[in-house]
């Protein structure tokens, strides 16, 4: 399974491809996508969905992963971030890829085994689990990678279990049937 993780920011969205059978992992690239905070808000959204668009086309995973929004300063910075999500749900959407999203309490407890671990310990159980020489230097790429692994160990687990979600689809919910509209 081929995933690409995003951690989704307004000035660094850091990504991270991996390829996964399940039980080990592979890095296949990973990087920052750098936008001035001085470009207007289009712009910079512009610069991260083709960025991203570029990467699916390269690279080809088979699923995106994303991680909630958890924490923001302000009503300003979350919306921000939500306009961030959207493009790079948008990305993967365009290319038929499904998106999962992870809570960060997911996406740490799966990577280090406990939920409210360090950036520090993130960093390190990513080098551990990739067999890279050192740590990614960027908090952002180590939080991709982190995502992206965390994708593969529930959906591992989901498909042990049976559970049909183990592609990695949106928690959508079922389509509905439409309702008679009675005048």
């Amino acid at each position: 399974m081929r995933v690409l993780g995003i951690d989704c920011g307004s000035q660094r969205t850091g990504y991270g491809i991996i390829d996964s059978d399940g039980i080990s992992y592979e890095l296949v690239t990973c990087g920052v996508i750098r936008v001035s905070p001085r470009w207007p808000l289009p712009e910079r959204l512009l610069k991260i969905c083709e960025e991203l668009e570029r990467l699916v086309g390269d690279y080809s995973p088979q699923v995106a992963a994303i991680e909630d929004v958890f924490f923001a300063r302000n009503v300003k910075s979350a919306l921000t971030l939500g306009h961030v999500r959207g493009v790079a749900m948008l990305a993967a959407a365009r290319a038929r890829i499904p998106v999962a999203e992870y809570s960060p309490l997911q996406v740490k407890s799966s990577v280090v085994g406990y939920g409210r671990a360090e950036k520090r310990q993130v960093q390190h159980m990513v080098k551990v689990l990739l067999r890279l020489p050192e740590p990614p230097e960027s908090e952002d790429t180590a939080d991709a990678l982190a995502i992206a692994i965390c994708h593969v160990n529930i959906a591992r687990a989901a498909q042990a279990l049976g559970h049909p979600a183990a592609a990695g689809a949106s928690r959508r919910p079922a389509s509905r049937p439409r309702r008679k509209r009675i005048v």
